[in-house]
């Protein structure tokens, strides 16, 4: 009788290691994320740094967006996934032991910077003109360089799984990323918006 309590105790334990397990990010996964960081951020002071007003506000057809409103919006979105992992995916439990956190990182950075893959913003997510034109660059600085802070700070990134994405629940690190590529997505698309014929000269 012991011995067969011992047993059913064991596969409890067992079943429970294989269902959830505090995974860590290894170093070279941490300078990787930090580097695209960096490198989106730059991408984006890179397109829009030094644009006049009349740039910043041209709007290449009444349904599509400026500059400014490219700027907003990434802004936006960084605060709002920044508010979530401080406030909930830090909080949540671990994922799957078997999770393969390669292969999700790598569908991050490949799909969603994708702009052949079209999506609507949530009305949460629309830029509404929230800040000056001329403001909107500094916003994104400040929001990333409160991200990049915390990504640095933070040693537990792949202990915690947990909301809603395109790729199922993410951890805080995959979050992060999925930040970064969002800038890369929209840097593409200011991009797109400086390429028309009609956007003014300075």
């Amino acid at each position: 009788m012991i011995s067969r309590g011992v047993t059913q105790l064991c596969g409890v334990v067992a079943l429970l290691a294989s269902t959830a397990f505090a995974q860590t990010l290894t170093q070279a996964d941490r300078e990787k994320g930090l580097q695209y960081l960096e490198q989106t951020r730059d991408g984006v002071v890179a397109a829009t740094e030094g644009l006049s007003e009349a740039q910043l506000k041209f709007k290449p057809a009444p349904d599509r967006w400026s500059v400014a409103e490219v700027v907003e919006h990434i802004t936006v979105v960084e605060g709002a996934i920044y508010g979530n992992v401080t406030d909930k995916i830090m909080k949540a439990p671990a994922g799957a032991a078997d999770r393969d956190t390669a292969k999700i990182d790598a569908q991050v950075l490949a799909m969603v910077p994708d702009r052949s893959h079209k999506a609507k913003a949530p009305e949460q997510f629309v830029p509404t003109g929230r800040w000056p034109a001329a403001d909107t660059l500094d916003q994104f600085s400040k929001a990333r360089a409160q991200t990049i802070a915390f990504f640095e700070a933070t040693t537990d990134l792949r202990a915690h799984v947990g909301g809603e994405s395109p790729f199922g629940p993410l951890d805080a690190y995959e979050w992060l990323m999925f930040t970064a590529a969002h800038s890369a997505r929209h840097t593409k698309q200011i991009l797109e918006v400086k390429a028309d014929p009609n956007f003014p000269k300075n």
